[in-house]
């Protein structure tokens, strides 16, 4: 073979041969071998393990080297020099790097290494070098490489043939799951969010359970991504999409809370950040889109962030409204982000790359699972059955003792073969017994022999009974997990929110009936209905909620989780959001600001809510204010409302929305002053009116009376009256009517509907009630008495009433509730 150099000289190539191909097919050839190298060797998880090839070689070098969780640390550049020699020819910086995101407690949700030293940190820092660092594994990469030493899984050759390395790792939890992965091959990318521990196996012991469940049922078990950084991901329609198919979208948003500062100003406080977001780009970023005045309202930003927790600290103007800045900030900076879910990996032991849905991941991992538990068990059944060979030729050496030695002190030095011989014995059995110590001749010893064989037959006949039974090897592998689970499981740090029109949430949520709470302050919870047990009259009650010196419980409602709640602002707005939106929190806490939920501005208060499913014409508002306005409205009007709320009622200056009830327009209302009168008249007599309608006079008050309270006359209900003093009694709704059946026209100053003393005080609210209602009734310092409405004693209008609930010296009554009738399970002594 001959050719040319660059001289044009002639050249010749002795022993060589030129092969001509098309240029097309050779970059097509080369370009498939170089793509499917850097998918199944670099970029893609296993399923059965979760790892790619660096981060194996890491954890199996340090397995090796012996560094696990009960030893000390050793340098990070013995791990890698290590690993580098032994299993990956590639750069030092790609095998550090992956061992330091290893140790990153940010970045993994079970970190897999543990790290001594600067292993970088969420602003953004890089880790310090390998030769100032230390690392060892971590407790719970015990459970990745587990019973390793036991055949369970396949090993290949390294990159020179030197050493055995193995193929995947045992991985006896589902950490493709529990610390996803992310990457970028040649045509593809995986991004798996992490998850849950206790969830992530309690969904494998669910399909291990019930072969047939389906994703609703595994969704019971495992909620959602579970980032290492927490933060709250906004709904479940992206989360049921990528369990589904493998592919959907989460948007993951920061946690904060608007707290109040100074006099009348607010900061929005910044606690958790999303997944693999910078916290020191975060901060740089929302002061540039406040410099560029793309976002307003900001007068201070700054981080005061400590090793107790992150805390991002910014301040408003006096002017600024909390929630719209926040909104802003949500809008333009990384405090909310998207998150991309592509639950990619590599199947059919690595040789396909596969988008697989959350059954799909299950399955696999399950599958796998069951061959790590058959080949542990085929390896200890081998091993058992090897020991239980030689001790069977011991037992016999045991029994033939005199005779055994006699071959042996007789023979030159074919005492094995001649054992062998006479006995029957394997050579392993021969071997045994040459090698057996004088003292194994001890009665103690033989007995121990005994035992021990005894034993070998029981464990193998369970390895065999594993071996032949599906069901028992399910067993093994649910009881090892849920060891897992109870042993390194802890709680969700990510929150799931519920938002609104969002697909099928509801049946994602239990309906219950919960209690909705709102403080003076503007602090919002829901607690369930069934936490409040019934009392007798006159008892102190149990602790409601947390509120500060200067708050006190304001208003107090009882929906359903599936209901709409409508929130009627003093200002006249009306808001509308779901139930289970509130956040639910406990008896004694203090709750969310309800800036937090609704879009309301500075001085905005929120007076009434109310419930419904639906939004028919033929159902109507009533609204009342405190200047004694009343105004009727149909549902149907506000059946399409934005987020950002509706104007309910036109209001005079000075004057403020306090009452709003659900009619049908037949109803009698009922409402009561401040002074002690009330007015009842027929809905009909206010017409139908408009949104942005004022409405038309209800009551006449006498000068420094106000409205305190309204409510609609059911037929066979008492009109119950608290006082601020906690005084109180029901009045037949007859008394309020003429003559007992015809209602007063509205417009009119009413009649007397409570005697008030000094010792009464002033009334502080109204409910219509009967014999099966139960009574919320609370106080200005957040104690709350729930009482059967029957065991409070009926008297005519102009009377005092009895005393209903104590309070202290300086404490109110300020409200009260209605809600379903319970048997009482602890009783307090009346009066």
């Amino acid at each position: 073979m001959a050719g040319k150099n660059k001289n044009n000289e002639d050249i010749s190539f002795p022993n060589q041969k030129i092969v001509n191909v098309e240029l097309e097919a050779e970059m097509k050839k080369s370009y498939i071998d170089y793509s499917m190298s850097v998918i199944v060797s670099r970029a893609l998880p296993d399923v059965r393990d979760g790892l790619k090839p660096v981060h194996r070689r890491i954890l199996y070098t340090m397995y090796e080297d012996g560094l696990t969780s009960d030893k000390s640390f050793r340098k990070s550049a013995t791990t890698v020099g290590a690993v580098l020699g032994s299993y990956h020819p590639h750069g030092d910086a790609s095998v550090y790097d992956a061992l330091v995101r290893l140790a990153q407690d940010f970045s993994l949700r079970y970190p897999l290494v543990e790290g001594h030293g600067n292993f970088g940190s969420i602003d953004g820092h890089p880790a310090a070098a390998y030769r100032y660092t230390e690392a060892r594994m971590a407790k719970i990469s015990n459970e990745m490489l587990r019973d390793i030493e036991k055949d369970t899984i396949e090993f290949i050759p390294n990159f020179d043939d030197s050493k055995k390395e193995p193929l995947v790792l045992p991985s006896r939890f589902p950490n493709l799951l529990v610390n996803g992965s992310s990457g970028i091959a040649v045509g593809m990318t995986t991004n798996i969010p992490p998850h849950n521990l206790r969830e992530a196996i309690d969904a494998c012991i669910c399909v291990l359970k019930n072969p047939d469940a389906e994703l609703d049922e595994l969704m019971e078990h495992i909620k959602g991504p579970d980032f290492p950084t927490g933060g709250i991901i906004m709904g479940r329609a992206g989360i049921r999409a990528a369990y589904a198919t493998g592919r959907g979208r989460v948007k993951l948003r920061a946690r904060t809370e608007i707290e109040e500062f100074g006099q009348g100003r607010s900061r929005i406080v910044v606690t958790e950040i999303p997944y693999q977001v910078n916290k020191t780009r975060l901060i740089e970023s929302i002061a540039e889109q406040h410099k560029e005045k793309k976002v307003e309202g900001i007068s201070d930003l700054r981080d005061e962030s400590d090793r107790e927790g992150m805390r991002i600290v910014i301040e408003l103007k006096r002017d600024a409204n909390p929630q719209v800045v926040l909104n802003n900030l949500f809008a333009t900076t990384q405090l909310q982000t998207t998150f991309s879910i592509i639950m990619l990996a590599l199947v059919n032991n690595q040789r396909q790359p596969k988008v697989l849905s959350l059954r799909d991941i299950l399955d696999e991992y399950i599958a796998f699972q069951k061959q790590v538990v058959i080949r542990r068990t085929e390896y200890d059944l081998k091993k058992a059955r090897e020991r239980a060979h030689l001790l069977e030729g011991l037992r016999i050496a045991c029994d033939n003792i005199d005779e055994v030695i006699k071959i042996i002190r007789t023979s030159y030095n074919d005492a094995k073969e001649r054992l062998m011989e006479r006995f029957l014995l394997s050579e392993v059995q021969a071997q045994a017994i040459l090698e057996m110590q004088l003292r194994r001749l001890q009665g103690l010893e033989r007995d121990k022999i005994e035992k021990e064989y005894s034993e070998l037959l029981d464990k193998i006949k369970y390895y065999t009974e594993i071996l032949g039974s599906e069901e028992l090897v399910k067993e093994i592998i649910v009881k090892e997990l849920s060891e897992i689970r109870d042993k390194y499981g802890d709680e969700r740090k990510t929150e799931i929110a519920a938002i609104e029109n969002e697909i099928d949430i509801e049946d994602l949520i239990d309906e219950e009936d919960c209690v909705y709470t709102l403080t003076r302050a503007g602090y919002i919870k829901r607690v369930p209905a069934s936490t409040y047990k019934a009392q007798r009259r006159g008892g102190k009650g149990i602790f409601a909620m947390a509120t500060r010196e200067e708050d006190y419980v304001d208003t107090i409602f009882t929906a359903s989780t599936h209901d709409d709640i409508l929130f009627f602002t003093n200002y006249g707005k009306v808001y509308r959001r779901k139930g289970y939106v509130i956040p639910e929190a406990g008896r004694t806490a203090k709750g969310t600001n309800i800036i937090n939920i609704l879009p309301i501005e500075q001085g905005e208060q929120v007076s009434a809510m109310i419930h419904i499913r639906e939004f028919p014409e033929d159902k109507y508002l009533v609204m009342v204010t405190k200047g004694g306005t009343v105004k009727r409205m149909s549902f149907a009007e506000l059946k399409n409302m934005r987020n950002s709320g509706l104007k309910a009622i036109s209001l005079d200056d000075g004057d403020e929305l306090i009452s709003v009830r659900e009619t049908d327009g037949k109803q009698k209302i009922i409402i009561a002053t401040h002074d002690g009168m009330a007015i009842c008249f027929n809905e009909s007599d206010v017409r139908p009116m408009g949104r942005s309608a004022a409405g038309v006079k209800g009551i006449t008050l006498r000068e420094g009376d106000f409205c305190i309270g309204a409510a609609r006359c059911r037929e066979g209900g008492s009109l119950l009256t608290v006082t601020e003093n906690g005084y109180g009694k029901k009045t037949p709704i007859a008394e309020y009517l003429r003559s007992g059946e015809e209602a007063q026209k509205r417009g009119g100053i009413g009649v007397k509907n409570y005697q008030l003393t000094e010792k009464t005080g002033k009334v502080a609210a109204v409910k219509v009630v009967d014999d099966n209602d139960d009574v919320l009734i609370i106080s200005s310092d957040g104690v709350v008495i729930r009482m059967a409405a029957q065991d409070i004693n009926v008297y005519g209008r102009a009377t005092q009433g009895v005393r209903v609930m104590r309070v202290e010296e300086g404490v109110k009554v300020i409200s009260i509730a209605r809600t379903e009738k319970e048997l009482p399970e602890e009783e307090d002594a009346p009066d």
